[in-house]
């Protein structure tokens, strides 16, 4: 029980030591939370947001490439990113470091894209959580905490985008292991009111390695992309389960598939998937 609460006690707080002189800071993780919305410092020129838009989802394993055993790098994940051409990404399992560089917002700059991010949790090495990556700026942002299992804290990170025919909401999540707490985590994103005013697109790590409630529930009422199947994202190497997907409500996917670049099968355990969309009924 000692060791659960030194465990615990490290898990809530950690400490960044300034230059040599200076007092140490020491971090507080406070629980799920919204931490960084951040626009590029150079946007570059884009076309409104029209009736047609290219998504993708994205679990960059934090970092660490195809095994998790590698030494952190971004730059890998960031360049696969770069190949997808999309206009939003979704990320899970991403990493922002307590001290040194903000190796997201580094990412985000160079791509020249907006950015928010909320924390799911604190991980060795940083806070861990879900992005939202896009061309355009960023309107609203919200943060649903998905935590129904005190072994795995979850959540749900939206971001709104202004188009003509009114107010998308795209949201990322991260879904959990267990198939009663993620089927919980899916009923209270689905009767979220926010998410049922808007047209929606829903992306992330659904963790539906087969059939579940959870599954059902959501190709229940969210509609279907127009494949049979679902494409295999994970494991990245040589695929087998569709473990990453993109649903739409009031919204149509008209094209689904995986993103399956020599970089891609070397930078995560997943593959990104991507979706072009189309807005209106």
């Amino acid at each position: 029980m000692n060791a659960l609460r030194r465990t615990a006690k490290r898990a809530r707080m950690r400490v960044e030591r300034f230059a040599a002189g200076r007092a140490p800071v020491v971090h507080h993780f406070a629980g799920p939370h919204l931490c960084l919305l951040r626009a590029p410092s150079v946007a570059p020129r884009v076309a409104p947001l029209g009736k047609e838009l290219t998504v993708a989802t994205y679990n960059v394993h934090r970092w660490t490439g195809l095994n998790g055993r590698g030494r952190p790098d971004a730059a890998r994940a960031g360049f696969v990113i770069s190949e997808l051409g999309a206009d939003v990404i979704a990320l899970q399992e991403v990493v922002r470091p307590l001290s040194g560089d903000d190796v997201l917002e580094q990412l985000a700059e160079g791509l020249g894209l907006h950015v928010a991010f909320a924390a799911t949790r604190v991980h060795r090495n940083g806070e861990l959580g879900n992005a939202i990556l896009s061309r355009w700026p960023i309107g609203g942002v919200s943060m649903l905490d998905l935590s129904f299992s005190r072994l795995e804290r979850r959540v749900a990170v939206s971001a709104q985008f202004a188009f003509d025919g009114g107010v998308l909401d795209v949201v990322a999540t991260h879904l959990a292991l267990g198939d009663r707490t993620r089927h919980r985590q899916v009923r209270s994103l689905l009767d979220h009111p926010n998410l049922r005013t808007n047209p929606t697109l829903l992306l992330g790590d659904m963790n539906a390695w087969r059939r579940c409630k959870a599954t059902r529930a959501l190709e229940g009422e969210l509609r279907q992309h127009h494949n049979l199947d679902w494409p295999a994202s994970f494991p990245a190497a040589s695929p087998v389960w569709a473990l990453d997907r993109i649903y739409a409500r009031g919204a149509r996917i008209v094209e689904l598939y995986s993103h399956s670049s020599r970089a891609a099968k070397r930078a995560s355990d997943h593959l990104p998937i991507i979706a072009r969309v189309e807005l209106g009924d």
